[in-house]
């Protein structure tokens, strides 16, 4: 295994491509799949130290990994495009707000952060970087350093670097974000095992 040469991901092998007209089903099923994973990971809150934490970081990264860069960053421009046309499927909407005024609110960055880390965690994905424990913890560890990356930029900017911005958008989140890299560790080379079993 090389890091310059692709694999098949997780979803092609749980649902293979087809050469037809019919692929762009599959596609359009998976990536509303996906959405919807991503809208009920948004609204669970596991109880956690210090504070509560959603699964979103998890089900970004997974998706990711599991369908590869085109098609997992196509899910995620779709969540994000459900969400600015109103649909309550981000964290804390309909009560925080919803569409295009939430999204520039101070989760922008993260959301924009979910896009890119599932981008780029897909290309690693689709370079077998899924199917071990230590190369599944390094692409997780990448990702989610994007997503908070570019969350705790953009609330800098809105809320100004005079205030503790890594205090507010990130520390409070390093012990959920290490349980959620270490569950995608265990969780995604287990699935690659027991495909091969069966």
């Amino acid at each position: 295994m090389t890091a310059t040469t692709p694999h098949v991901t997780l979803a092609d092998t749980l649902w293979p491509r087809t050469q037809s007209s019919t692929n762009w089903l599959r596609l359009t099923v998976l990536a509303f799949i996906g959405t919807l994973l991503m809208a009920i990971s948004a609204k669970i809150n596991v109880p956690f130290y210090p504070v509560p934490m959603t699964m979103q970081t998890f089900v970004v990264l997974s998706i990711g990994m599991a369908y590869g860069w085109r098609l997992g960053g196509a899910t995620l421009l779709l969540y994000l495009a459900e969400g600015a046309m109103g649909l309550p499927v981000f964290a804390g909407t309909p009560e925080k707000g919803i569409g295009l005024a939430y999204m520039m609110g101070p989760t922008g960055g993260y959301l924009i952060g979910f896009v890119l880390a599932a981008t780029i965690v897909g290309y690693l994905g689709e370079r077998g970087w899924d199917r071990n424990v230590f190369s599944t913890i390094a692409a997780m560890t990448l990702g989610t350093g994007i997503i908070f990356g570019f969350g705790v930029l953009y609330l800098g900017t809105l809320i100004g670097w005079d205030k503790p911005v890594l205090e507010y958008g990130f520390t409070p989140f390093i012990a959920g974000s290490v349980f959620k890299i270490l569950l995608a560790a265990a969780v995604l080379p287990l699935a690659w095992k027991l495909l091969k079993r069966s």
